[in-house]
């Protein structure tokens, strides 16, 4: 029977050998089911399973199974608090202390893993996130091995955000959605030219944005041009040189400034040029009010991750295996820097 480095069989491995998920698994090892939650032959083939590989749970992920501590822990991959990533942080932690508040629950912020190219690492070194009872996870990226071992090891968690790592529970905002529709409604106004002003490479949310883009721009001529924050040069370079009825960027801080560059170019916007954001502006950055942009809803995201965890963790309340991979709608502030081209 094929086992982990450890020689433990794992809650995955029972899941595959059983043909069920490993929400299910965890549902039979738990007894949390309600009435006619899981069908008696799928139960009677996951404990087949368990008595077939001699399969023993670890005791303190047994312990999870309820809020013991009533703690829950806050792991973000990047740093939480240097300036640069406070707009990012700041919404979520807002809407995870609310939900704290209301579940009567402790939050903790696990910060003692060390920061390596700007990112942690759960299990570099000795991990201490079994003091609490689940943890939510927070970052841009995730490192998908790491997630992996975090399903194989039995912990509670839920990522924030939606993640492509199979198993993990996670709250996220429908960002194809959101895009492709803000951006095809543009070509539908009769925009040909788009400049799309993207991110660099990064996690699932960056690469949502990215498919939004191409599949709302069908039939128009895209071009994508590498621009992040800060980067106003380069970005009104690309503006210059591929002269779009649309610009759509990514870093709203950046759609600023590209706004306000054309204007002082003495551009009509919109007009000559309309211009969109897919993101918020950060307190540091307000960016004018009229700015067409997407709103992603950071707070309620934050808000439901928690409810979600707490779900896991109940002992009458279980999650259907549905509810565990679950996107917010994302919607847009209409502003007034978008409208049909000049002819």
């Amino acid at each position: 029977m094929p086992r982990t480095s450890s020689g433990r069989v794992t809650q995955r491995r029972i899941a595959e050998l059983a043909g069920v998920s490993q929400a299910t698994v965890s549902l039979v090892l738990n007894e949390r089911t309600g009435p006619g939650r899981i069908p008696p032959e799928t139960r009677d083939r996951v404990l087949r399973v368990i008595q077939e590989t001699q399969y023993v749970a670890d005791p303190s992920a047994r312990r999870l199974a309820g809020m013991d501590n009533r703690i829950i822990g806050v792991f973000t991959y990047e740093p939480a608090f240097p300036t640069g990533s406070q707009d990012f942080y700041a919404p979520l932690l807002t809407g995870i202390e609310a939900e704290a508040e209301r579940a009567g629950c402790d939050l903790m912020l696990f910060t003692s893993a060390p920061v390596r190219d700007g990112r942690r690492r759960i299990f570099d070194g000795p991990t201490r996130l079994r003091l609490a009872d689940g943890v939510l996870l927070l970052g841009l990226t995730m490192d998908a091995a790491e997630l992996g071992r975090l399903v194989d090891g039995g912990f509670r968690v839920v990522a924030v955000g939606r993640r492509d790592a199979p198993e993990i529970p996670y709250v996220g905002i429908d960002y194809v959605s959101a895009t492709r529709d803000l951006v095809g409604g543009a070509v539908e106004q009769g925009h040909r030219r788009v400049l799309f002003l993207h991110l660099p490479p990064g996690g699932e949310s960056v690469r949502d944005r990215l498919t939004g883009v191409r599949t709302g721009a069908a039939g128009a001529h895209l071009v994508e041009v590498e621009a992040g924050p800060g980067q106003v040069e380069a970005a009104w370079s690309a503006v210059e040189e591929h002269a779009p009825t649309l610009v759509v960027v990514e870093d709203a801080g950046l759609a600023a400034a590209v706004l306000d560059r054309a204007r002082a170019a003495g551009l009509r916007v919109p007009g000559r040029l309309s211009v969109v954001a897919l993101g918020a502006p950060g307190r540091a950055e307000p960016g004018p009010d009229e700015l067409t942009r997407l709103d992603p809803p950071r707070t309620e995201l934050g808000r439901r991750s928690l409810a979600l965890l707490a779900r896991l963790l109940s002992a009458d309340d279980r999650p259907a295996a549905d509810e565990l991979r679950t996107l917010l709608d994302c919607p847009v502030i209409a502003g007034a820097t978008l409208a049909p081209p000049a002819r």
